[in-house]
């Protein structure tokens, strides 16, 4: 005997009204797309949870998959079987040794079908006995138990479940609409796109390259944590634009103590653009308040005005350490930490302005104008896209430039 199925329980997505079925349909497509590796499993849906039925496949293997599918709160292995008193003693024991460690249990039985001839209170024990007959050093505990094994009978079957174990959490991917994601390489941005994605919300990228000052093993991270984060939701198109030319007429052209306030309000309005072609609505970014000089409340109110797009930030009120924190839970730090720097670390300031004002911006860009090299660097571009933690396609239109 095996577990046969995987059951799903919702979180949020079950306080949903008129519109839950659009969310559960989108959880639905979520959950095939991401188990195409398993081909033999099938989505069962009933009134208030969804089962995956494993049909000979790996639970295991398929339940690895599923923790990181955002809008499941929690997960059970689970086994249907005949209502039969022997089989549903055998499917309670697989279900406790499959929790390996586990040294207590408790049994809760709940009977829907009537007729069958155990009562809910009298099942209990019976269970239980027959684990402590089969197993070694193990214990009843009804209060707090390593393991509850659930029992119910209902009209068609017996089903049993054990391990409550905790899903992402989270709205399904794709049901709260497209967010262009200011993907940098670093450790704040891919958390960024983590958070946002667990809100429900589909990812574009976009990272600024700048050859030969960057390296093309900068922008292959900057693909790896896009990748990664492929895993927890859909598809991620990563829009990468030539950057060199502007960061050049920048460094001419504008007051140092302004470069990077310039420069940021060039990468948002390169952003805007690109979103508004792709049909995105608003625009992320990893910003966290006072983390640098360009994250002080003048800097961001001072970027902020070169574009109408709503701005999400995830961070904005998160120290580092929780940043770090997220990022080793989610596999992208190791990939965030490889030593090859992104556009920001160009030119940089020695003394950023930290403080920096609409008006003395709006003056020194007005001595520039930059609307050529901005529609030069959206037309350049060319996109890589990534799904299931890898790299599945380019289109690579100016590499050869520099």
């Amino acid at each position: 005997m095996n577990f046969d199925r995987i059951m799903i329980r919702y979180g949020e997505m079950a306080l949903k009204g008129k519109n839950r079925r659009s969310f559960e349909q989108k959880l639905q497509r979520n959950l095939i797309r991401k188990l195409r590796g398993f081909p033999e499993t099938r989505i069962q849906k009933t009134r208030d949870r969804m089962y995956i039925l494993l049909n000979g496949e790996d639970p295991h293997a398929v339940m690895q998959i599923c923790q990181k599918v955002f809008g499941i709160h929690s997960l059970s292995f689970a086994v249907k079987v005949e209502k039969e008193e022997e089989l549903i003693k055998q499917a309670a024991l697989l279900a406790f040794e499959d929790a390996k460690g586990a040294r207590t249990f408790k049994v809760s039985a709940k009977r829907t079908d009537k007729n069958f001839p155990i009562s809910s209170q009298d099942f209990n024990p019976i269970v239980g006995g027959y684990i402590l007959k089969n197993t070694e050093n193990v214990t009843v505990d009804v209060h707090n138990p390593d393991v509850e094994i659930k029992i119910e009978v209902r009209q068609d079957a017996a089903y049993v479940t054990a391990q409550d174990l905790p899903g992402a959490g989270g709205l399904p991917v794709g049901t709260t609409g497209k967010s262009m994601l200011m993907l940098s390489g670093g450790i704040d941005s891919p958390v960024s796109g983590y958070l946002t994605m667990k809100r429900g919300v589909e990812l574009e990228a976009i990272h600024f390259h700048s050859p030969p000052y960057t390296s093309d093993r900068a922008k292959q991270k900057v693909i790896d944590l896009a990748a990664q984060l492929s895993n927890y939701g859909t598809k991620i198109k990563i829009h990468v634009i030539p950057f060199t030319a502007i960061q050049q007429k920048i460094h001419r052209e504008m007051p140092e103590g302004y470069s990077m306030t310039i420069m940021r309000r060039m990468m948002m309005r390169i952003s805007e653009q690109l979103a508004e072609r792709e049909g995105v609505l608003s625009i992320t970014t990893g910003e966290s308040l006072g983390q640098v000089a360009s994250q002080t409340m003048e800097s961001m109110n001072t970027i902020n005005e070169v574009t109408n797009y709503p701005i999400i930030r995830p961070l904005i009120a998160m120290d580092k350490l929780e940043i770090i924190d997220i990022s080793r839970k989610i596999d992208t730090y190791d990939i965030s930490i490889r030593p090859y720097e992104d556009c920001c670390t160009v030119f940089v300031p020695k003394a950023p302005k930290t403080k920096p004002t609409r008006k003395n911006a709006n003056y020194y860009e007005s001595n520039s104008d930059f609307s050529q090299d901005i529609a030069q660097a959206i037309d350049q571009s060319y996109v890589i896209e990534v799904e299931d933690g890898e790299q599945i396609q380019q289109k690579d239109e100016f590499s050869d430039l520099f």
